[in-house]
């Protein structure tokens, strides 16, 4: 498991995530593991994956084509349409299993991923729910952790985006132990 955040405030945006893979009840932090690191660049997009630990690896493989590259991630619907076409792909090439409870209306992707970048801050769910936040969002298994951080947390003076994004992956480590350090962070500055 894994723990994600997004914070847009005062003119910068800021995408982070823990560095911990979870494989049941083992650990593996960064002092162990080369390829830690849950973000993939797509364009001037950066993604943060949480879920199976594979997925990272399905994304990097799946966006390394020049023309996946180029893929447009600005808009609610060009996020959308991006993830539409994937989901084939991740059925067909990659073996994601389709099987849904029957009261699904749709198969999930099976991943939960933010996306920053110039543009915004972005959300897609498993169901391929694409959801454009206005100040920040968080998904992974310490998600209540890192929401209520950045609940609490939002309108303090001091705390910058950055600062904001790595209070709530530190919360979620402190809190949840599939959430670990260290942290990366990543900025954005938005397009006015």
């Amino acid at each position: 498991m894994t723990t994600i955040a997004v914070v847009k405030k005062n003119g910068v945006i800021a995408i982070a995530a823990d560095t911990l893979t979870k494989w049941g009840s083992g650990k593996e932090s960064a002092e162990y593991i080369v390829n830690h690191g849950k973000f993939i660049r797509v364009g001037e997009s950066l993604i943060a994956v949480s879920g199976n630990a594979t997925f990272k690896h399905v994304l990097d493989d799946y966006f390394a084509s020049d023309e996946r590259q180029a893929t447009p991630l600005r808009t609610v619907q060009e996020i959308f349409t991006a993830w539409q076409q994937m989901h084939k792909v991740l059925k067909e090439e990659y073996f994601v299993r389709p099987e849904e409870s029957q009261d699904d209306a749709l198969e999930s992707s099976r991943m939960d991923v933010l996306i920053a970048n110039p543009y915004g801050i972005f959300g897609v769910s498993g169901m391929r729910t694409v959801q454009e936040f206005v100040k920040f969002y968080a998904y992974g298994s310490g998600t209540d952790y890192a929401l209520g951080a950045l609940y609490a947390s939002y309108d303090r003076p001091e705390l910058d985006a950055e600062s904001l994004a790595r209070l709530a992956i530190q919360t979620a480590a402190e809190f949840d132990d599939g959430t670990g350090a260290p942290i990366e962070c990543h900025l954005f500055i938005p397009v006015k």
